[in-house]
């Protein structure tokens, strides 16, 4: 459904960001290119996207006079992490519009709330069930069965807040392992591949989607993400259908991606969600330098109301993150034919910690 009463601004208007990383320094960058500016909120005196906005706010997310002064700043609010809390969105919500939405971030910062969403839409997803003391847990895991994956239902990321239940393991030290927070238990995937869909949809209903991005991880982060994924038309046409599905319920306004698993079905393969981030995403970088349109410019557009692109991918593209010291090696890239670096700014490098990403062109 389209929004008709959208305010769509100018170029010159203000978007305010709330995080400085390098998601937050992406999309100041793509505001800057269509002649819009930034302003960036973070309580990190570092934070990487400070260096190419017009504006900054260093303070905390509860300082409720920074944040005043913030939305009087700006024309529109948006965010480069889910984990926004929710005095501060609903602070920011009362003075300027916030995309996306406040209200999607109760679903997506909650993984029980979010797994319970989409398979209310009827779309498939791993066997979960609710755990809030190691007894639940048991019960859940005589249902579910082991191999299970134990992760608390908030703030936990790149492996974060997750413990394996394998066979033989103490429900209780499982339990113990989470630091005893409201969590949830899913059943193992024994997956093929890991991909993911990018999507844009903007304040007309419209929504433009990105190649199906298939992800290889390691020790729970993102190494490498290529487009487009070597999956069938059938599992590709799925895995489109499904973040198309998830965008129109939720009302999104902005870029949201969906990370999906391809398992075996038979003699065939079927998708199944695992879990949907409410911004722009690591899988979708390869999209600076692969595709007609990023998914930062997309984003951009969208909430400033502006008509979306229609992708068109580059050829085979791949995009390699740079992770701790790896950064170390970034000149090597440097003369590689198609190679196209991308430094974050970031300080110290640590074990971890996501501090570049190059992206390759091929064919």
């Amino acid at each position: 459904m389209a929004d008709l009463d959208f305010p769509v601004l100018r170029p010159g208007a203000t978007i305010g960001i709330l995080g400085g990383g390098q998601l937050g320094r992406m999309l100041a960058m793509a505001a800057a290119r269509l002649g819009l500016h930034c302003h960036v909120y973070c309580p990190d005196a570092d934070a990487p996207a400070f260096e190419v906005a017009q504006a900054v706010t260093q303070a905390a997310y509860d300082d409720r006079a920074a944040l005043e002064t913030f939305a009087a700043a700006v024309d529109v609010v948006t965010y480069e992490f889910e984990n926004v809390p929710a005095d501060c969105a609903a602070l920011l919500a009362a003075r300027r519009r916030v995309l996306p939405d406040p209200a999607i971030l109760a679903t997506t910062q909650d993984r029980l709330a979010e797994k319970t969403f989409v398979a209310s839409l009827g779309i498939p997803t791993p066997a979960f069930a609710e755990v809030n003391s190691a007894a639940d847990l048991a019960r859940a895991l005589e249902t579910i069965g082991r191999p299970a994956v134990l992760k608390t239902r908030r703030f936990g990321y790149d492996g974060k807040g997750q413990a394996r239940v394998a066979a033989g393991t103490d429900p209780a030290a499982a339990f113990r392992q989470v630091g005893g927070a409201p969590s949830i238990v899913e059943a193992f995937v024994p997956f093929e591949r890991e991909i993911s869909v990018v999507a844009a949809r903007g304040h007309d209903g419209r929504i433009a989607c990105f190649d199906v991005t298939e992800n290889e991880h390691g020790d729970h982060i993102l190494r490498v993400s290529r487009a487009p994924a070597q999956v069938d038309s059938g599992v590709a046409a799925e895995a489109l259908r499904i973040a198309t599905r998830i965008a129109e319920a939720l009302g999104y306004i902005g870029v949201l991606a969906v990370e999906m698993f391809v398992v075996p079905n038979g003699p065939g393969q079927r998708v199944l969600v695992n879990e949907i981030a409410p911004r722009v995403h690591n899988s979708g970088h390869w999209t600076l330098d692969g595709a007609s349109v990023s998914q930062f410019e997309q984003h951009i557009r969208a909430i400033a109301g502006w008509p979306l692109a229609e992708p068109v991918r580059r050829g085979r593209v791949e995009m390699v993150n740079l992770i701790g010291d790896e950064i170390d090696g970034y000149a090597k890239w440097l003369t590689v034919p198609g190679a196209s670096v991308h430094l974050y700014g970031k300080g110290a490098a640590r074990p971890g910690r996501k501090m570049g990403h190059v992206t390759r062109v091929f064919d």
